[in-house]
């Protein structure tokens, strides 16, 4: 905050004295209000750029009973796809005047269920939460009042606004790519048998509705399960595939990073991309763009999905008064090297 030349803070009503008008026009104009004609608003700007004057943000915020601040739950920020997420709903925030305060809940039921209990109190304004150790059940006992909007695909119908793309259609769309290629042994990367894991099991659903569709099988041998979703655990999934008595042509990765990490092993062992086997994965992440070959990828509109959260929360600390709102962000398929190679080789 700035000083006056007695060395006390500015204040409204030395910015009012300097400016030659009212303490109500300064804070009109600290406010934004519009009734203030452009002459007087550049005549108290010049007295607060002059006077080095701050509004007292915790005093006004204290007046509206808001804080401007809201928080962002997500599993993993190590997860690019997280990180990237993370960064458009701070581009969206920040339209609103919003500060976004980010916590990573591990996907541990004990973190997510602090976030869920409103342990920050009065710091925020609200909270867009992406669980996947918590599901309906537990939001349902939610005593917290804070706006609460859900991203991902761990609970579906719940007691709050829920943003979420269709993980059925886009691994259908991914595997009927694959089909469309010419390919017959397609493999899938990324299945997790326990029942919180619903992003897993949609994907995996998608896989094998695709393969229905084109009258193939699902060989339980080219379904591997993994732990996490790293590029290790990609690696690892593919080095099993490729150690088949006959390997798969064709890998749908439920991630762009596993989706990396078998590229990786497939150039280590030899086998060229997309010569002898194709590979899709999912997020597009920007590291895919980069790749050798660059990733062929279900594209989830995370821009959308910031910005539809965004905006239900706003409603929510306006009137707030709708039933929850259950939205599907849309997704594309982002065609590129590792399925169709690269032009003119």
């Amino acid at each position: 905050m700035g000083r006056t030349a007695s060395g006390d803070p500015a204040s409204l009503k030395h910015v009012a004295a300097l400016a030659g008008v009212s303490v109500k026009t300064v804070s009109n104009v600290v406010n934004g209000y519009v009734h203030v004609t452009d002459t007087t608003r550049s005549r108290v700007q010049r007295a607060i750029d002059e006077l080095h004057y701050r509004p007292n943000l915790a005093a006004r915020q204290l007046r509206q009973g808001r804080s401007d601040v809201i928080a962002l739950a997500l599993p993993e920020l190590d997860l690019p796809y997280f990180a990237e997420l993370a960064r458009s709903v701070i581009k969206c925030a920040e339209e609103k005047g919003w500060t976004v305060l980010i916590d990573q809940t591990d996907g541990l039921v004990e973190r997510e269920q602090l976030v869920l209990d409103g342990i920050r109190g009065r710091l925020i304004d609200g909270l867009i939460f992406s669980p996947i150790a918590l599901g309906a059940a537990d939001l349902e006992r939610r005593r917290d009042t804070t706006p609460l909007v859900l991203l991902g695909e761990r609970v579906f119908d719940g007691p709050a606004d829920h943003v979420a793309i269709d993980n059925v259609a886009a691994a259908r769309a991914a595997t009927a790519h694959l089909v469309g290629l010419g390919r017959r042994r397609i493999a899938a990367i990324g299945a997790q048998p326990l029942p919180t894991s619903q992003t897993a099991h949609l994907r995996l659903q998608g896989y094998q509705e695709a393969l229905a569709e084109a009258g193939l099988p699902v060989r339980p041998e080219y379904v591997v399960p993994v732990d996490r979703y790293h590029r290790g655990d990609g690696a690892a999934a593919m080095r099993r595939l490729l150690d088949l008595p006959e390997p798969p042509d064709a890998v749908f990765c439920f991630n762009d990073l596993m989706a990396l990490g078998a590229m990786r092993e497939a150039y280590e062992r030899g086998v060229p991309v997309p010569h002898d086997v194709a590979i899709v994965g999912w997020d597009d992440i920007e590291e895919g763009r980069y790749s050798i070959p660059t990733l062929t990828t279900v594209c989830p509109d995370k821009q959308r999905i910031a910005s539809l959260a965004v905006d239900f929360l706003a409603a929510r600390l306006g009137d707030g008064s709708e039933p929850p709102h259950e939205v599907t962000a849309p997704f594309t398929l982002a065609v590129r090297e590792s399925t169709v190679g690269r032009p003119g080789r």
